[in-house]
């Protein structure tokens, strides 16, 4: 993620230092102080919920995060409670359109 000043990558010992350093330039002074972005771990995990919530499938969240689907609902299940009603939506939506073109006469496959 960060190259070093002859372009190489950091060194792991180094690593946190420049992540440290990187929030300094691009955070503000009172999101500095926050643990905003922390670790980058902290950013992942943001992403992943993000994506959760958005309605992007489980299966292709992990995939996107490296991560195998039993490990992403380890950790972050407790997160999709509030996307039933998303869920239910898009159901709901999907059922209407597949009525509609039944109703048309239009292909629904």
């Amino acid at each position: 993620m960060f190259r070093n000043a002859a372009d190489g990558y950091v060194d792991a010992a180094a690593y946190g230092k420049t992540w440290e350093r990187a929030r300094k330039k691009v955070l503000a002074p009172n999101e500095q102080s926050t643990v905003l972005a922390k670790r980058p771990y902290d950013l992942q995990h943001a992403g992943i919920l993000f994506w959760l919530h958005s309605g992007v499938d489980p299966a292709e969240c992990a995939r996107r995060a490296g991560q195998s689907i039993q490990v992403l609902f380890q950790y972050y299940a407790k997160f999709m409670d509030g996307l039933q009603e998303h869920s239910n939506r898009l159901i709901e939506e999907s059922m209407q359109e597949w009525s509609r073109r039944s109703e048309d006469g239009s292909p629904t496959g």
